[in-house]
């Protein structure tokens, strides 16, 4: 009995606790991908003074790290595993199956941790040991090798035929067979909570004995979502998203065939990411990865950080996986994904969806998720990826079947789940509402690129510069400024551009406007010193009143002076705002709508201004016009230093 709890379970809790006359509720952790299910629904007990909420875990998943600390910060009594079996409840309830559920002393509901049940999964133990991603699979030419190759080919289907997964030997439906839901016969369960009827025939044909226990009550995390959708502005402001810019997410399930995976035949994310921030123009494109939480607390959030460190660098958000997913597929533009739940729920909401690994190994070929992967777009690895995804967005059909099939009953599992919930324990519902907690903003996370920029500018017209920047490009990317050409010939007065000078005349020196420049800017804390050597702009981000720092303009003196062959350099201290020192001994400062673009694009625009010859009085006087791709924006250029006085 080392470690059981004597308060407010226990043979002593009846003299130590203080309100004991109460009905008790278990939730039931296996780890914690299946506690943040359980969180959703936890709301619905609040405030109910007959309640005495328990957790505990039954130790049976693999993954197992992180769960102590996610309970200690719920802060309910957490009783270990062996004390739960032999404490009576009124209710328990669990997002996962195994351990041993049916030995717990109490009514038992069990809800999805996911988009209902569409894997396969052979029980732990069982005769099926090679089951796809097993260890033998993932053997440099294992049996199964060839299969999830297809599956990751350009143009494939998703791998083998619906008839090869749903021979005799595939494995059980995981949630819907009786290997999962029955012991000795009987169901596990006294109320299986399903969101939709789909998934109530598929129980009924797959598990008759259980399918008395079908209770359909929506979808708790799906509600959240749906009920913060008129949070999106507020969502990609705080992913630092700005006016024009698409939001990307990439997101990745766990297990061999995922996107973060190596077992899939081929290992796409190593060679994805920095083609994503070096073939993306940063200021029209935001990046961010969502991955599973057994990614991060499998591998350890350590390592998960220094596989993704490059594209870090580059600008790529790493966001919580139990905090800020959601608020992601919420402001999401497009989402990079795979056959995980998190994908589907992003299909769900009608967002574009591109699949960059698609197995149907694992998957229930009669499952909604295994429909939408054979059907969902897929990304080409072989082609530009600007291109595709832009094509993705532009041409972006719904499918039906996410947003059809995720709920039947949107908006209404807190009436339907607390509904059910009561009724197993036996009193009455509060007369209060049934609410879920909404989605909290999260905190405000601007992109950080430390990694050098290749910056192509191009002056469109008179105090108009139009730019591009990239993260460690592989190759100086022409094609996108010829885009940029000719979008600035549709919106100029003819003459202004000579036609051809950017993109056959290349960098034909500083004389003028419609010719193409380029440069390298730098964050002054970039790990590449050779980098930071050489850059033309190094900035940085920080509060203008720093004391580590001093003011801005000392901070642009003090570089200036460190490296020679800085042309200008650049302090970024709000949303909107910078201040720039120029070699020539100007102090400047940059303004714009926080909604502008990076203030350090509009440092290098003022470069290119300068370079090309235009005067920095008409700049001060009139602003500088600074172009992305899909939008314009003016910025203010301020004098800071103190007027000459005239002698008398």
């Amino acid at each position: 009995m080392d470690g059981w709890i004597r308060v407010p379970v226990g043979g002593e809790s009846g003299r130590w606790d203080t309100r004991g006359s109460v009905r008790r509720v278990l939730f039931v952790v296996h780890n914690v991908t299946s506690a943040t299910r359980l969180l959703d629904v936890l709301p619905l007990f609040r405030g109910d003074w007959r309640l005495q909420m328990l957790a505990t875990c039954t130790g049976s998943s693999p993954f197992q790290a992180g769960v102590r600390e996610l309970l200690a910060d719920v802060g309910v009594p957490v009783l270990p595993w062996a004390q739960a079996l032999r404490t009576p409840v009124d209710l328990a309830i669990s997002a996962s199956f195994g351990g041993e559920l049916h030995a717990l002393d109490g009514k038992l509901a069990v809800l999805s941790h996911g988009v209902g049940y569409n894997k396969t999964l052979a029980r732990p133990g069982g005769p099926e040991a090679r089951r796809p991603g097993g260890p033998e699979a993932r053997r440099p030419g294992g049996p199964e090798r060839s299969e999830r190759s297809e599956a990751r080919r350009p143009g494939a289907v998703g791998g083998p035929e619906r008839s090869e997964l749903s021979g005799g030997g595939a494995d059980p439906v995981f949630g819907m067979s009786g290997e999962w839901l029955l012991v000795d016969g009987a169901p596990i369960a006294d109320a299986m909570v399903l969101s939709h009827p789909e998934q109530v025939e598929r129980l009924r044909a797959a598990c008759p004995p259980a399918a008395h226990t079908a209770a359909l009550a929506g979808d708790p995390c799906f509600d959240r979502l749906l009920a913060a959708r008129s949070h999106r502005a507020r969502f990609r402001r705080a992913l630092g998203v700005r006016s024009g810019q698409r939001l990307v997410v990439l997101n990745s399930t766990w297990n061999p065939e995922s996107l973060f995976g190596d077992g899939g035949g081929e290992d796409l994310l190593p060679s994805l990411l920095p083609r994503l921030t070096g073939e993306l123009p940063a200021d029209d494109f935001r990046l961010a990865a969502v991955l599973h939480p057994n990614i991060w607390l499998g591998h350890g959030p350590g390592q998960v950080r220094a596989w993704l460190d490059r594209a870090r660098r580059g600008g790529l958000a790493l966001l919580d996986p139990l905090e800020g997913w959601r608020q992601a597929l919420l402001a999401a533009d497009l989402v990079i994904g795979d056959h995980g739940s998190v994908t589907y729920y992003a299909a769900a909401l009608g967002t574009p969806v591109i699949l960059g690994a698609a197995p149907l190994n694992g998957l229930d070929p009669a499952s909604p998720v295994a429909d939408f992967v054979r059907t969902a777009p897929r990304l080409d690895p072989r082609r530009p990826l600007r291109r595709q995804l832009e094509a993705a967005i532009t041409g972006h059909r719904p499918l039906p079947g996410p947003a059809e099939l995720t709920t039947s009953v949107p908006g209404k599992s807190a009436d339907l789940l607390r509904a059910l919930f009561y009724d197993l324990i036996g009193i009455a519902e509060p007369d209060r509402p049934a609410v879920l907690d909404p989605l909290p903003l999260p905190p405000y996370e601007p992109p950080q690129r430390t990694a050098p920029l290749r910056v192509l500018t191009l002056l469109t017209r008179e105090r108009e510069v139009t730019i591009r920047r990239f993260a460690e490009p592989p190759h100086e990317p022409e094609e996108a400024m010829e885009d940029a050409v000719e979008d600035a010939m549709k919106d100029t007065a003819e003459g202004v551009i000579e036609e051809g000078s950017a993109t056959q005349g290349g960098r034909a020196g500083r004389c003028g406007r419609g010719v193409e420049e380029a440069h390298t800017a730098v964050h002054e804390d970039t790990a590449d010193r050779e980098a930071v050597a050489t850059a033309d702009v190094i900035f940085r981000y920080g509060a203008a009143d720093d004391p580590r720092l001093g003011p801005p303009e000392s901070w642009g003196t003090e570089v200036l002076a460190q490296w020679p062959n800085c042309t200008l350099a650049a302090y970024i201290s709000g949303p909107g705002v910078c201040t720039v020192r120029t070699r020539a001994g100007d102090a400047l400062r940059l303004s714009a709508a926080p909604s502008a673009t990076d203030p350090a694009a509009h440092a290098s625009a003022l470069l290119a201004a300068l370079a090309a010859g235009t005067p920095l009085p008409d700049l001060i006087a009139h602003g500088l016009t600074v172009r992305t791709a899909r939008t314009t924006h003016t910025v203010k250029v301020t004098d800071l230093r103190p007027p000459r006085r005239t002698p008398h």
